[in-house]
């Protein structure tokens, strides 16, 4: 059977055409949004994952999506201001939502065991800082970047460099906050709680690797099929 991807095809490329595809790489920490422009044959070798067994995962994915009702790379042929539509309601939203009610409980677990668990208090520091970031990015998103992408449509628009200077912007921007959600899978030991931990000790990691994924699809979406239509462009 032919296949849509190989060895050599870039891991963000996979992800666009079988999203599935996105659960084995997290499986497997390979950096399928802001590191996802290397071959996975490379991005594999980074890891130590077998080839031969990722590739046979992949296939499987890719099977079961063709077979289901998932319109499978369903974004890549989206207009834009529908691909932006989708992200401040499925994400943006969903993200403000989140992050208010996550705080708290991130916020009773660092003062409850911190005391005897150190790294609790990292995550609190961890959790704020990317909370801080990340409802700051949406705001600047909404009020100010989406409306200049779609503006950029127009060829005779104005300040094009400058209005394309604030995609990288955003681009580093989604570099720091994945390099806090790693440093926050590292420290917590892939959001696996002590076996003594509390309810609330256990349901503080559940939701932060859900807000981890979450995040990862969100940045994808942007860096790999929203923003290159402009940089490219």
């Amino acid at each position: 059977m032919q296949y849509p991807f190989s060895e050599s095809t870039l891991v963000k490329n996979i992800v666009n055409e079988v999203p599935k595809t996105s659960d084995i790489f997290k499986k497997y920490r390979i950096d399928f949004c802001c590191g996802g422009n290397i071959p996975l044959k490379d991005a594999a070798a980074e890891r130590e994952v077998n080839m031969e067994n990722l590739m046979s995962e992949l296939y499987q994915i890719f099977e079961a999506s063709k077979n289901s009702q998932e319109n499978i790379g369903v974004w890549t042929d989206s207009k834009s201001d529908e691909i932006i539509d989708h992200i401040k309601e499925h994400y943006h939203e969903t993200l403000r939502e989140e992050l208010t009610l996550l705080s708290p409980y991130v916020t009773k677990v660092a003062k409850v065991h911190g005391g005897h668990r150190p790294e609790l208090m990292k995550v609190y520091d961890l959790f704020y800082e990317l909370k801080n970031e990340l409802l700051e990015h949406t705001t600047k998103e909404e009020e100010m970047v989406f409306p200049m992408l779609l503006s950029l449509e127009d060829p005779e628009v104005e300040n094009r460099e400058e209005m394309l200077s604030r995609i990288s912007e955003l681009e580093k921007e989604h570099d720091h906050a994945g390099s806090i959600l790693k440093e926050l899978r590292e420290i917590t030991s892939d959001f696996t709680p002590p076996m003594d931990a509390c309810g609330t000790y256990r349901l503080v990691y559940k939701r932060l690797e859900m807000l981890e994924e979450h995040t990862f699809m969100h940045v994808h979406l942007e860096n790999n099929i929203l923003f290159p239509r402009y940089m490219e462009a």
